[in-house]
Protein backbone atom coordinates (compact mmCIF):
# COMPACT_ATOMS: atom_id res chain seq x y z
CA UNK A 1 0.00 0.00 0.00
CA UNK A 2 2.70 2.52 0.89
CA UNK A 3 4.23 2.09 -2.96
CA UNK A 4 5.28 4.35 -5.42
CA UNK A 5 2.31 6.55 -7.04
CA UNK A 6 1.88 5.72 -10.83
CA UNK A 7 1.76 8.74 -12.87
CA UNK A 8 -1.58 9.35 -14.48
CA UNK A 9 -1.70 10.44 -18.03
CA UNK A 10 -2.85 14.31 -17.49
CA UNK A 11 0.57 14.01 -14.86
CA UNK A 12 2.88 13.05 -17.70
CA UNK A 13 1.37 15.17 -20.38
CA UNK A 14 2.21 17.54 -17.67
CA UNK A 15 5.65 16.50 -17.24
CA UNK A 16 6.17 15.90 -21.08
CA UNK A 17 5.37 19.96 -21.27
CA UNK A 18 7.19 21.04 -18.56
CA UNK A 19 10.53 19.36 -20.10
CA UNK A 20 9.95 20.53 -23.61
CA UNK A 21 9.76 24.20 -22.34
CA UNK A 22 12.90 23.97 -20.29
CA UNK A 23 14.59 22.62 -23.61
CA UNK A 24 12.93 25.29 -25.37
CA UNK A 25 14.04 27.75 -22.54
CA UNK A 26 17.62 26.16 -22.47
CA UNK A 27 17.99 26.86 -26.67
CA UNK A 28 16.75 30.40 -26.15
CA UNK A 29 19.31 30.80 -23.63
CA UNK A 30 22.15 29.50 -26.00
CA UNK A 31 20.68 31.41 -29.15
CA UNK A 32 20.90 34.53 -27.02
CA UNK A 33 24.25 33.53 -25.92
CA UNK A 34 25.66 33.08 -29.40
CA UNK A 35 24.34 35.97 -30.74
CA UNK A 36 25.83 38.08 -28.19
CA UNK A 37 29.80 36.55 -28.62
CA UNK A 38 28.96 37.14 -32.55
CA UNK A 39 28.11 40.88 -31.92
CA UNK A 40 31.28 41.58 -33.80
CA UNK A 41 31.36 45.52 -33.24
CA UNK A 42 33.07 48.19 -35.77
CA UNK A 43 34.01 51.46 -35.44
CA UNK A 44 30.59 53.85 -35.22
CA UNK A 45 28.97 55.52 -32.11
CA UNK A 46 26.11 52.60 -32.64
CA UNK A 47 28.10 49.91 -31.61
CA UNK A 48 28.44 51.12 -28.06
CA UNK A 49 25.25 49.07 -27.63
CA UNK A 50 27.04 46.02 -28.11
CA UNK A 51 31.02 46.90 -26.64
CA UNK A 52 32.29 47.26 -23.39
CA UNK A 53 30.35 44.29 -21.85
CA UNK A 54 26.66 45.89 -22.42
CA UNK A 55 25.92 43.24 -24.85
CA UNK A 56 22.34 43.41 -25.42
CA UNK A 57 23.21 42.68 -29.12
CA UNK A 58 20.21 45.41 -30.40
CA UNK A 59 22.43 46.50 -32.81
CA UNK A 60 23.71 42.80 -34.67
CA UNK A 61 19.96 41.64 -34.22
CA UNK A 62 17.54 44.91 -34.63
CA UNK A 63 16.68 44.07 -30.61
CA UNK A 64 13.80 45.69 -29.20
CA UNK A 65 14.28 48.91 -30.21
CA UNK A 66 10.72 51.16 -30.94
CA UNK A 67 11.72 52.74 -33.39
CA UNK A 68 12.70 50.10 -35.53
CA UNK A 69 9.61 48.64 -34.89
CA UNK A 70 8.16 51.46 -35.74
CA UNK A 71 9.50 51.57 -39.00
CA UNK A 72 9.08 48.38 -39.78
CA UNK A 73 4.99 48.17 -39.47
CA UNK A 74 5.17 50.53 -42.18
CA UNK A 75 8.15 49.67 -44.36
CA UNK A 76 8.46 46.08 -45.68
CA UNK A 77 12.47 44.95 -44.88
CA UNK A 78 13.35 44.27 -48.20
CA UNK A 79 12.67 48.04 -49.04
CA UNK A 80 14.49 49.01 -45.92
CA UNK A 81 17.34 46.99 -46.85
CA UNK A 82 17.31 48.56 -50.40
CA UNK A 83 17.40 51.93 -49.39
CA UNK A 84 19.87 51.21 -46.34
CA UNK A 85 22.03 50.07 -49.14
CA UNK A 86 21.50 52.75 -51.80
CA UNK A 87 22.45 55.61 -48.77
CA UNK A 88 25.63 53.39 -48.28
CA UNK A 89 29.27 53.21 -49.51
CA UNK A 90 29.68 51.38 -52.86
CA UNK A 91 30.98 48.11 -53.87
CA UNK A 92 34.59 48.36 -55.49
CA UNK A 93 33.90 49.13 -59.31
CA UNK A 94 35.90 47.37 -61.52
CA UNK A 95 35.22 49.15 -64.56
CA UNK A 96 37.15 52.34 -63.04
CA UNK A 97 39.20 50.80 -60.65
CA UNK A 98 37.60 53.09 -57.82
CA UNK A 99 36.42 52.63 -54.08
CA UNK A 100 33.87 54.28 -52.29
CA UNK A 101 35.01 55.67 -48.99
CA UNK A 102 32.40 58.27 -47.41
CA UNK A 103 31.94 59.94 -44.25
CA UNK A 104 30.71 57.84 -41.33
CA UNK A 105 28.09 60.04 -39.45
CA UNK A 106 27.01 57.51 -36.84
CA UNK A 107 29.03 60.13 -34.00
CA UNK A 108 31.90 57.90 -32.69
CA UNK A 109 34.92 58.83 -31.33
CA UNK A 110 37.11 59.65 -34.81
CA UNK A 111 40.91 59.61 -35.24
CA UNK A 112 40.80 62.41 -38.23
CA UNK A 113 43.36 60.99 -40.74
CA UNK A 114 41.78 62.17 -44.17
CA UNK A 115 40.02 59.78 -46.46
CA UNK A 116 42.08 57.15 -48.39
CA UNK A 117 42.76 57.72 -51.96
CA UNK A 118 39.40 56.11 -53.73
CA UNK A 119 41.61 55.11 -57.25
CA UNK A 120 43.30 51.68 -56.26
CA UNK A 121 44.97 48.96 -58.12
CA UNK A 122 44.10 45.48 -57.64
CA UNK A 123 47.97 44.22 -58.03
CA UNK A 124 49.90 42.44 -56.64
CA UNK A 125 47.10 40.20 -55.75
CA UNK A 126 48.57 39.85 -52.37
CA UNK A 127 50.23 42.63 -49.85
CA UNK A 128 51.82 41.46 -46.73
CA UNK A 129 50.83 43.95 -43.50
CA UNK A 130 53.19 43.50 -40.88
CA UNK A 131 52.04 44.61 -37.19
CA UNK A 132 54.38 45.30 -34.98
CA UNK A 133 53.73 45.07 -31.11
CA UNK A 134 55.10 44.62 -28.08
CA UNK A 135 54.68 40.52 -28.34
CA UNK A 136 56.27 40.80 -31.48
CA UNK A 137 55.27 40.70 -35.27
CA UNK A 138 51.52 39.67 -36.11
CA UNK A 139 52.22 39.26 -40.01
CA UNK A 140 48.83 39.17 -42.47
CA UNK A 141 49.19 38.45 -46.24
CA UNK A 142 46.05 40.82 -47.29
CA UNK A 143 43.93 39.88 -50.59
CA UNK A 144 44.43 42.70 -52.42
CA UNK A 145 42.56 41.44 -55.48
CA UNK A 146 38.94 40.44 -53.74
CA UNK A 147 39.22 42.93 -50.95
CA UNK A 148 40.99 46.26 -52.77
CA UNK A 149 39.04 48.76 -51.41
CA UNK A 150 39.69 47.33 -47.12
CA UNK A 151 43.43 46.43 -48.45
CA UNK A 152 43.88 49.84 -49.47
CA UNK A 153 42.06 51.46 -46.57
CA UNK A 154 44.63 49.29 -43.79
CA UNK A 155 47.47 50.61 -46.06
CA UNK A 156 46.50 54.44 -46.00
CA UNK A 157 45.76 54.27 -42.15
CA UNK A 158 49.31 52.32 -41.64
CA UNK A 159 50.96 55.60 -43.62
CA UNK A 160 49.00 57.92 -41.66
CA UNK A 161 50.14 56.29 -38.65
CA UNK A 162 46.77 55.53 -37.44
CA UNK A 163 47.47 52.61 -35.77
CA UNK A 164 50.27 53.61 -33.93
CA UNK A 165 50.12 53.28 -29.84
CA UNK A 166 46.50 51.74 -30.09
CA UNK A 167 45.65 48.99 -28.12
CA UNK A 168 43.40 46.10 -29.12
CA UNK A 169 40.36 46.20 -26.59
CA UNK A 170 38.43 42.64 -26.93
CA UNK A 171 39.45 39.16 -26.57
CA UNK A 172 37.33 36.03 -26.93
CA UNK A 173 37.33 33.19 -25.25
CA UNK A 174 37.48 29.45 -26.76
CA UNK A 175 33.95 29.95 -27.30
CA UNK A 176 34.69 32.66 -29.62
CA UNK A 177 37.84 32.72 -30.35
CA UNK A 178 39.06 36.30 -32.02
CA UNK A 179 41.21 39.51 -30.60
CA UNK A 180 39.96 42.55 -31.74
CA UNK A 181 41.93 45.74 -32.33
CA UNK A 182 41.84 48.87 -34.22
CA UNK A 183 40.16 51.42 -31.96
CA UNK A 184 42.59 54.10 -31.84
CA UNK A 185 41.02 55.78 -28.96
CA UNK A 186 40.52 52.56 -26.96
CA UNK A 187 42.23 51.98 -23.02
CA UNK A 188 41.40 48.39 -22.81
CA UNK A 189 41.53 48.10 -19.22
CA UNK A 190 38.49 46.62 -18.72
CA UNK A 191 36.52 49.90 -17.95
CA UNK A 192 36.12 51.90 -20.93
CA UNK A 193 33.61 51.59 -23.54
CA UNK A 194 36.00 50.89 -25.75
CA UNK A 195 34.95 49.90 -29.45
CA UNK A 196 33.17 53.61 -31.02
CA UNK A 197 36.46 54.62 -32.39
CA UNK A 198 37.05 55.17 -36.09
CA UNK A 199 38.58 57.11 -38.84
CA UNK A 200 35.55 58.60 -39.70
CA UNK A 201 34.44 57.02 -42.74
CA UNK A 202 33.26 53.92 -44.14
CA UNK A 203 33.23 51.46 -46.41
CA UNK A 204 31.82 48.29 -48.48
CA UNK A 205 31.68 44.72 -47.07
CA UNK A 206 34.15 42.86 -49.46
CA UNK A 207 34.88 38.89 -50.45
CA UNK A 208 31.99 37.74 -48.50
CA UNK A 209 30.78 35.14 -50.96
CA UNK A 210 31.41 31.37 -48.98
CA UNK A 211 33.61 33.68 -46.53
CA UNK A 212 34.63 31.75 -43.14
CA UNK A 213 36.18 32.36 -39.82
CA UNK A 214 38.46 30.23 -39.36
CA UNK A 215 41.86 29.71 -37.53
CA UNK A 216 44.28 32.10 -38.73
CA UNK A 217 41.36 34.75 -40.64
CA UNK A 218 41.99 38.42 -40.54
CA UNK A 219 38.40 39.89 -40.57
CA UNK A 220 36.97 43.75 -40.24
CA UNK A 221 34.62 44.63 -37.76
CA UNK A 222 31.66 46.08 -38.44
CA UNK A 223 28.08 47.17 -37.24
CA UNK A 224 25.15 45.20 -37.88
CA UNK A 225 24.29 47.74 -41.24
CA UNK A 226 25.65 47.12 -44.30
CA UNK A 227 28.63 49.66 -45.47
CA UNK A 228 29.85 50.45 -42.00
CA UNK A 229 33.24 48.69 -42.05
CA UNK A 230 35.49 51.57 -40.63
CA UNK A 231 39.39 50.80 -39.22
CA UNK A 232 38.28 47.85 -36.77
CA UNK A 233 39.53 44.76 -37.54
CA UNK A 234 39.80 40.91 -35.78
CA UNK A 235 42.26 38.19 -35.60
CA UNK A 236 40.89 34.54 -35.55
CA UNK A 237 43.04 31.87 -33.44
CA UNK A 238 39.69 29.16 -33.69
CA UNK A 239 36.83 28.81 -35.66
CA UNK A 240 34.10 30.67 -35.04
CA UNK A 241 30.56 30.65 -36.70
CA UNK A 242 30.10 33.58 -38.00
CA UNK A 243 27.78 34.37 -40.78
CA UNK A 244 29.45 36.03 -43.72
CA UNK A 245 28.86 39.29 -43.36
CA UNK A 246 32.43 40.53 -42.16
CA UNK A 247 35.01 41.35 -44.66
CA UNK A 248 37.67 38.44 -44.70
CA UNK A 249 40.63 40.68 -45.08
CA UNK A 250 43.91 38.64 -45.21
CA UNK A 251 45.60 35.40 -43.62
CA UNK A 252 47.98 35.40 -40.79
CA UNK A 253 51.01 33.93 -41.81
CA UNK A 254 53.30 34.62 -38.35
CA UNK A 255 52.19 35.29 -35.29
CA UNK A 256 49.50 33.17 -34.23
CA UNK A 257 51.13 31.95 -30.70
CA UNK A 258 51.21 35.35 -29.67
CA UNK A 259 47.58 34.96 -30.33
CA UNK A 260 47.16 31.88 -27.94
CA UNK A 261 49.45 33.36 -25.59
CA UNK A 262 46.78 36.47 -25.27
CA UNK A 263 43.98 34.09 -25.16
CA UNK A 264 46.28 31.57 -22.29
CA UNK A 265 46.12 34.78 -20.03
CA UNK A 266 42.71 35.90 -20.01
CA UNK A 267 40.38 38.32 -19.91
CA UNK A 268 40.38 41.54 -17.20
CA UNK A 269 36.66 40.35 -17.03
CA UNK A 270 34.07 38.37 -18.79
CA UNK A 271 31.52 41.66 -20.01
CA UNK A 272 28.52 38.96 -19.98
CA UNK A 273 29.13 37.94 -23.21
CA UNK A 274 32.46 35.47 -23.05
CA UNK A 275 34.50 38.23 -24.30
CA UNK A 276 36.68 41.34 -22.41
CA UNK A 277 39.97 43.62 -22.62
CA UNK A 278 42.77 41.14 -22.59
CA UNK A 279 44.78 40.57 -19.47
CA UNK A 280 47.95 40.63 -21.45
CA UNK A 281 48.07 43.70 -23.43
CA UNK A 282 48.78 43.72 -26.71
CA UNK A 283 50.11 47.48 -27.91
CA UNK A 284 50.13 47.74 -31.92
CA UNK A 285 53.64 49.89 -31.96
CA UNK A 286 54.01 49.97 -35.65
CA UNK A 287 51.92 48.89 -39.29
CA UNK A 288 53.93 48.17 -42.21
CA UNK A 289 53.72 46.85 -46.02
CA UNK A 290 55.03 45.48 -48.36
CA UNK A 291 54.41 44.00 -52.30
CA UNK A 292 53.66 47.12 -53.28
CA UNK A 293 53.02 47.67 -56.82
Amino acid sequence: MGGKAVATGKDRQKQLAREHYERQMQRRQEREQKAKRAAIIGSTAGVVVVVGGIVTAVAMLGGNDTGTEAASSSTSPAATAQATAAAGPKPYDAKTGTCDYVADTSGGQVKDVGMPPTKVDTKPAEKTMTFKTNLGDIVVELNNAKAPCTTNSLEFLAEKNYYDGSKCHRLGSDNFPMLQCGDPTAKADGKSQDGSGGPGYVMAEENLQGAQYKRGVMAMAKTAAPGSTGSQFFLVYGDIGLTPDYTPVGTITKGLDILDKVNKAGVMADMGDGTGAPKQTVEIKDVTFAGKS
